[in-house]
Parts: C-alpha cells; structure tokens; sequence
C-alpha cells in the first residue's frame, strides 16, 4: 500500500474569507497529500510583516523570506489585489486599505465607486493580480496570476470578499461575487498562480515531502 505523504500548510492571514479560498484552491491544486493547515496562532515567534512594498512582488518576497527564516521551513507567500487601468492601477498594493488602514471591504468598494463615478464602460477595465512567493532562507520563486475584466456601477452578489461584488471577469455577465466558489476559483488571480506554483512543484517533486507556510 502507498504511503500516505502529508503537507502542512499554515494560511499566515487572518483574513477569514481568504483563508477559505485558498483552502479550497489549494484543495484542488495539491494532490496526492493530506493536507493540515495552520493559522499564524501556530507560530507565536513570527512576528507581523509590513507590507511596505511599491508592487506585489516586493510585498509576498519580503514575507516568505521573513517567515522561512523565522521557521526554518519553505515558506508560501500570497500578496494580491486589484488594479483599475483608468486610475493608473489603483487601488493596486494598497487595496486591502484604500479606503484607510481600517477600512472593510464596503468602505474600499465605496470609495472605488466614488473614483470612477462618471466613468463610462470602455473606461471601466481591470484585473485582479496574485502574486506568490516561494521561499527557502532568501532562495525565492515567484508565480503570478492575472483575471482580467471590469468594474461595475453597483456592488452585485453575496459572496467572495474585498471587491469581489464589483468585478466582472472577462467574457461573464456575473461578478465574482454572484459565482460559486468553483467558478470563481477557475477564474481567479490566486487560483490561476497557485496552478503555476503546483506546476513547479510537480517538476521539483516537493510536493511528496515539503511542509509549507503560506503567509
């Protein structure tokens, strides 16, 4: 009988709704393992990051090379966000927090609305960026993933989080918010580069006995 391999994953955010995506992402993408999955609670010696950077890149490498350190393990790192072709790539790295440091998901779709009030449909493309790092001490990979599309006039859908209810992928008259959790994930960012990561790991054949950190 085949052995069993596991991988221990630790969801390094406390942002609920991302965490269950990734789950159910990672769910998918990650096969032939069992799979356990952490919260940072796990690893009290590691300490918050900030996200300082200028581009999403910047801010997942700087997080997965901190907590490969802090933990001695390879590290995953997700940083993620939405950028407006008309506002220069606004709200981009700072989209968790447009709206203010303490800002939820309404106020930053609010404010977004705000901004493009006026703006016609030709005006209103967009797309959502994941970038995820992979890291072992300041040995880094990194893997992106782009959904194109638009932004509505009026928030849609229950579901998903962040702008989720004013995003239209590409060819779809739904918002993110408006799928299910399938559809959306084979249309997301962050599942499009988890695929690429998991395509790496194939080729590297760490999938069958790494721990990860996904912070």
């Amino acid at each position: 009988m085949a052995k069993v391999k596991i991988m221990d994953i630790v969801l390094a955010t406390r942002n609920k709704k991302k965490i269950e995506e990734i789950k159910k992402i990672m769910s998918k993408v990650i096969s032939g393992a069992d799979i356990n999955i952490y919260t940072p609670d796990d690893f009290p010696q590691c300490l918050e990051v900030e996200e300082d950077g200028d581009t999403f890149e910047a801010n997942a490498v700087k997080k997965a090379v901190y907590i490969s350190k802090c933990t001695g393990m390879t590290a995953i790192a997700d940083d993620s966000g939405l950028e407006v072709y008309a506002l220069n790539g606004a709200p981009g790295v700072f989209s968790a927090r447009y709206a203010g440091e303490s800002a939820d998901d309404r106020a930053n779709c609010e404010k977004l609305l705000h901004e493009m009030s006026g703006f016609p449909d030709e005006k209103r493309k967009a797309r959502f960026v994941c970038c995820i790092a992979v890291a072992s001490g300041d040995d880094v990979k990194t893997f992106f993933g782009y959904a194109e599309g638009k932004i509505g006039k009026v928030p849609r859908g229950k579901k998903g989080f962040g702008y989720d209810p004013l995003f239209y992928p590409e060819g779809h008259s739904r918002t993110f918010a408006e799928m299910s959790d399938e559809e959306k994930n084979a249309l997301s960012h962050r599942g499009k580069a988890l695929n690429k990561l998991q395509e790496y790991l194939k080729e590297k054949g760490s999938h069958h006995s790494s721990h990860f950190i996904v912070f």
